[in-house]
């Protein structure tokens, strides 16, 4: 089988899973315990949290271990939302977010808030002079996604930060669940306030995520019950998937330069496979994450296209995992300008780096077989 899925989430490094069985069966205290095994679980989090800081090069701030990057955004967005509501209840974002983030804006105006959503080009990026013509003296937060989980379109984050540096008051949330330990990333320098991440779409254990909070920042919590994450966060850590979401983001900066090359020749190749069959449409375009290919099939159901490619042994996916199941047309789809048609024919493909030229080779030639065989049928299934 090949496994074309990881926007969706990854495969664990062995030594990632090793960890987590060692620290498992060694450090089951609590680690809000006072006696000696408490300590010690209590110090393999600060360690993690020591080991984030100094990979990701962030001086003036600390991380947070929640449990995965939904919880993450939301702890940042509504967090911000709620504690700094006195000073104006005006909130930014774009069209093509993830729905953890969409949906917790939506929550937030049935509280009272104002969110301005903004569009996307045809190319699926914003406009940093139209963000900053939205910011008005009620604004409190901008929330803008590093990578799309979708089409992989890469925002201009250092750019948008740099402007907001002449609004002191606005916080900058940045969604990097698709870019951190991916792309280069550079926290303190691009004036990002919030960062969230998730360990599982980096080669690490699922229920694990990571945010990254300013020095000086508060937030509002979402959970009540403990002092635990500096008060932010209520409930028994998560010991050894913090030790082992730690582990995996070290080895992924580690060997990120040569998985970059990696990628971008296997995008490559299958960029030139996608050339040759005019059935597919590309969506998105650069700049672009190397490891996120984005296509549709107008006039064909993306399911059909899936359980195809699940008969030659090759696993993908139509949007993001969350909304999978969905049958509506691709919100991000049709914020790019893409008809109804192309929306709801989206096949997201999504590598790493245990894939070889022969699989991408191997995928191209099931693509050509199964457009071969459903372009007859083309409408009739839709």
């Amino acid at each position: 089988m090949l496994y074309f899925d990881h926007s969706a989430s990854t495969p664990p490094y062995n030594e990632v899973v090793q960890t987590m069985m060692e620290v498992m069966k060694s450090q089951y205290a609590n680690p809000s315990s006072l006696h000696r095994f408490g300590m010690e679980s209590d110090k393999l989090i600060e360690r993690s949290r020591a080991l984030l800081a100094d990979r990701m090069q962030t001086n003036k701030g600390s991380w947070v271990f929640t449990s995965g990057g939904t919880e993450s955004n939301n702890i940042a967005i509504k967090g911000v939302a709620r504690q700094y509501a006195s000073r104006g209840k005006h909130l930014i974002t774009s069209q093509i977010e993830h729905a953890s983030v969409y949906e917790a804006f939506a929550q937030l105006e049935t509280e009272g808030y104002r969110v301005t959503y903004l569009p996307v080009s045809k190319t699926g990026h914003i406009d940093v002079e139209q963000l900053e013509s939205a910011i008005t003296d009620e604004t409190i937060l901008v929330s803008i996604m590093h990578v799309n989980n979708e089409i992989g379109t890469v925002q201009p984050i250092e750019a948008i930060g740099r402007m907001l540096k002449r609004h002191p008051k606005i916080r900058f949330h940045v969604d990097a669940v698709q870019s951190l330990g991916k792309l280069p990333i550079a926290i303190e320098e691009w004036g990002i306030d919030l960062l969230t991440g998730s360990a599982h779409k980096l080669r690490g254990p699922k229920g694990v995520g990571y945010l990254y909070v300013r020095e000086g920042l508060t937030l509002y919590p979402l959970v009540s019950g403990g002092s635990h994450e500096g008060g932010l966060r209520a409930g028994t850590p998560n010991v050894p998937g913090i030790v082992a979401s730690a582990k995996a983001l070290r080895m992924s900066l580690d060997k990120r330069e040569q998985w970059l090359i990696k990628m971008q020749q296997l995008r490559n190749q299958l960029l030139a496979i996608l050339g040759e069959i005019k059935e597919l449409k590309l969506n998105g375009a650069e700049p672009l994450a190397p490891h996120i290919v984005h296509f549709s099939y107008p006039g064909m159901k993306p399911e059909v296209v899936i359980h195809m490619l699940e008969q030659h042994g090759i696993m993908a996916s139509t949007k993001s995992a969350c909304s999978s199941k969905d049958d509506k047309p691709s919100r991000v789809l049709l914020a790019i300008g893409a008809s109804h048609e192309q929306a709801s024919g989206g096949i997201r493909i999504s590598f790493g780096d245990e894939h070889e030229e022969r699989d991408i080779t191997a995928l191209g030639a099931a693509l050509h077989k199964i457009v071969a065989q459903l372009k007859p049928l083309e409408r009739r299934l839709t």
